[in-house]
Formats: structure tokens, C-alpha cells, sequence
């Protein structure tokens, strides 16, 4: 965890709308070149649009083999067709063998919208209430560990192995007390934080009138997401022949090798410090495909044209990929069938209840 999250990047004090105006114009260029706007569906055929859009978590979690699932944090799935009163929420949590405090996040979720931390009973009650009827919910072991991190990974079918394309360093929003400031003038100090504060649809969960203790570090939100006031860094720097053979291996051992490979995705991931992560000491949170976003480009570092070199080469190896998957006999979805999978992932985002 980093106090000092730093100043805005150039890229990221663009409006979002302008800011992904190069990305789909390059999406719409491989796509009339390879035939196919959604081509990059294929790349991992046992997942619901390969990922780009409208799968849930467990897919993921339930296309793992004894590798991913001894990696992964400890969960439960909590499905909207069953009883979801507290004592049955209890006990599956029991069976589960989880304890309080746990993290509660959508099944079909993006960017830790309604992903909040419950340190009780009447919390989970509260979620269970709020969450919106016919839609399925996940419980989880809160992870403790300071460091959190994404890890992309891309395999070319056929190849032996896989690779580390990128490592994002996610930052949570944290204020550092000096002792006489409360926590409120502290936001209101940091342009991120105070630029994530604003969000509807995250609630604030800390006292804002206490003072912290000086050097004191505040921790102020469950995600971690720049929408609630966290700081991408690009940690690419850190991969290691150790942590990429434990990517690799996971990878590997999910879905079918033969017929339904997983080769493109970003692994989520706690660790305890840098030198852990390293040597592929890590303990999983979630799994995206192929929607996953080079977001390690978005470190304030880097210039607004940096940021695209990246995104782009991300790109078009996403779309060599499914062309290669589609010439093995993968067949992309299709654009009506994204779209009615994006226009639900986006309804349900808009019901969740808010992330803490």
C-alpha cells in the first residue's frame, strides 16, 4: 500500500468517452481486417464471450483445475434461485468454511461495482436485501495482504508457453495523517482521491471528521479501482521466470487444452510484498478474459501516446489469437449476442448495491 498516490495522469484527466475514441477506431480497423468485430470471443472458448464481456467469476472459477482452485481465495456462490435468508446465508458460508470478515462481489461484475467488504451478520443481510432479485452474488475470504495486483497473461495456441504481457500495481485510496488534519481535509487535498469521492456508486465507509495519528496511513476503500480514487502503476518490471511459470501452469490447467484452451486473461491477485509476487507467491481474487484492459498503461508516468502503444499491441495480439482460435474451428460470437450480453452486464451495474 502506498501513501502517495500521486499526481492525475495526462490520460486518465481525459474525458473517458474521448479517451477510448483510439481504442475502438484500432478495434474497428482489425475487425474489417480480420473479418470479425468480435473475433477476439474465440480466444478462450469455454467462458461466456471469451470474456470480453457479460461471463460471471465462477465461470472462471469452476474451469480451474487442482493448480488454479489450491491458488485461489477460499468462496461461495450464492445463487439467486435459492433460499437467501440470513441463516441459510450463514450456513453455506459455514460449509464453505468462511468467517467474517468477507468480501461480497457480483457474479457478473466490472470495475468493483458492488464489491464491499462485510465484517458481520447484519451486513450480509443488508447485501443479501439490497442485491438485486435474479442475479447471483459471490462471498469471499478477505484478503489481508498489502499488495494487489493483476497480472495479464496471453498464450498463442499451439505454444508451449504462456506470457506476462503486463503487470498492474493497483494503489488503494489512502490518506496519510499529519496529525492536526482530519480525514475529509485530507481528501480534499488529493486531487485522485477527491476525483473518486464523487462517485455514486461507491459509499464512504471511514469516519471523514477523525484525525489521524501523524505518518498514520487511512485506508479508505475496499477496490482499489481509479473510480473511487486508486493509482494504476505499471509493475512489468517485476515478472520473473518464477511468477510466470505459476501464471503459465494455472493457465494452463484451466477448461479443456485440447478444445476449450484459456489464452488470454488478467489474474487478480493479493500478495504479501514484492519479492513474494516474484517468486509466484499469490493468492487469487478473481479471473477476467478477454476484456480484461491493459490498465498498467494508465501509470501516471507514462504519456497519453505510450498509453496507446500499449493498448494497441495488446490488441492486436488479442485479435491474432482468436484468428488463429477461429481457424482451429473456434467461432467468435456474435455482434447482436455481445451487445445483449453487454446491455445486461450494464443494467445489473446499475442495481448493485453500492461498493464500500
Amino acid at each position: 500500500m502506498h501513501a502517495d498516490t500521486g499526481g492525475v495522469g495526462r490520460f486518465e484527466q481525459l474525458p473517458k468517452w474521448l479517451n477510448l475514441v483510439p481504442m475502438v477506431l484500432q478495434w474497428i480497423w482489425l475487425g474489417l481486417r480480420h473479418g470479425s468485430f468480435t473475433l477476439p470471443s474465440a480466444a478462450n472458448p469455454g467462458i461466456t464471450s471469451g470474456g470480453l464481456v457479460g461471463e460471471g467469476k465462477m465461470e472462471y472459477f469452476d474451469a480451474m483445475g487442482e493448480t488454479g482452485r489450491a491458488a485461489t481465495a477460499r468462496h461461495v456462490v450464492i445463487i439467486a434461485a435459492a433460499q437467501r435468508g440470513l441463516r441459510d446465508l450463514l450456513l453455506r458460508m459455514q460449509d464453505a468454511g468462511l468467517d467474517f470478515p468477507v468480501v461480497a462481489k457480483p457474479d457478473i461484475g466490472w470495475c468493483g461495482y458492488g464489491v464491499r467488504l462485510l465484517h458481520q451478520a447484519e451486513d450480509l443481510a443488508d447485501y443479501a436485501r439490497r442485491f438485486p432479485a435474479g442475479a447471483d452474488f459471490v462471498l469471499q475470504r478477505y484478503l489481508p495482504d498489502p499488495g494487489e495486483a493483476g497480472l495479464f497473461y496471453m498464450r498463442h495456441p499451439g505454444e508451449a508457453s504462456g506470457r506476462l504481457i503486463g503487470i498492474l500495481l493497483r494503489d488503494y485510496p489512502v490518506v496519510l495523517g499529519n496529525g492536526h488534519d482530519c480525514i475529509a481535509t485530507l481528501v480534499a487535498k488529493d486531487a485522485r482521491i477527491q476525483r473518486g469521492s464523487a462517485d455514486p456508486m461507491h459509499e464512504i465507509s471511514y469516519d471523514a471528521t477523525r484525525i489521524p495519528l501523524p505518518g498514520e496511513q487511512v485506508r479508505l476503500s475496499t477496490v482499489a479501482s481509479t473510480r473511487v480514487g486508486g493509482r494504476y502503476r505499471d509493475g512489468s518490471t517485476l515478472a520473473t521466470p518464477a511468477l510466470v511459470a505459476a501464471v503459465d501452469a494455472i493457465a494452463k490447467d484451466m477448461g479443456d487444452p485440447a478444445t476449450r484452451p484459456f489464452l488470454v486473461g488478467r489474474y487478480d491477485v493479493r500478495y504479501r510484498d514484492e519479492e513474494s509476487l516474484q517468486r509466484g507467491d499469490f493468492t487469487i481474487m478473481e479471473v477476467n478474459g478477454a476484456g480484461s484492459e491493459a490498465v498498467h498503461a494508465w501509470d501516471p508516468k507514462y504519456r497519453i501516446r505510450d498509453v496507446y502503444r500499449i493498448v494497441y499491441a495488446k490488441q492486436r495480439r488479442l485479435f491474432a489469437i482468436g484468428a488463429e482460435q477461429r481457424r482451429r474451428g473456434h467461432r467468435p460470437i456474435s455482434l447482436a449476442a455481445l451487445a445483449r450480453l453487454y446491455w445486461r452486464q450494464q443494467r445489473l451495474i446499475a442495481r448493485y448495491p453500492a461498493s464500500n
